[in-house]
């Protein structure tokens, strides 16, 4: 795991069986998962380690999802997901995601997830603690 210079956060994931489908292709599905993970530990580098709760009764939720797929990742295959922060508003932001094959340094899938501050009772939104706010705000 790594942040590089330009506030973009890298994890490096492998390809396992479970990851495919019959033909040994990673299932559509997976990539979405893969870019969770990313998210997860971009929260976690910047000191959150709960990135769903965000504290006082609020929840980090995914809004919505555009995804690209490009090219398909293979069993074994050794992958980079990235995650940087692009949007920072009051209540959302907004992720660029990629997922890259190492070897050969091609891209694979790419896309936005917007993640949403709700209240944890009624589901709306809500402003994201500032201490969130602040600390994301300088990777944006």
């Amino acid at each position: 795991m790594k942040e590089t210079q330009s506030g973009e956060f890298s994890l490096p994931v492998r390809v396992y069986i479970e990851d495919t489908d019959a033909g040994g292709i990673v299932y559509y599905v997976n990539y979405l998962k893969f870019m969770e993970r990313a998210r997860t530990e971009f929260m976690r580098s910047n000191g959150f380690d709960k990135a769903a709760v965000g504290g006082d009764g609020q929840l980090m939720v995914v809004h919505s999802a555009n995804i690209n797929y490009r090219k398909p990742a293979r069993l074994d295959d050794e992958l980079k997901i990235t995650a940087k922060v692009v949007q920072l508003r009051r209540s959302y932001l907004v992720f660029a995601q990629q997922v890259w094959r190492q070897s050969d340094n091609e891209l694979l899938c790419e896309g936005e997830v917007k993640v949403a501050c709700v209240d944890a009772d009624t589901m709306k939104p809500k402003a994201m603690p500032r201490v969130i706010q602040e600390a994301l705000g300088k990777c944006e």
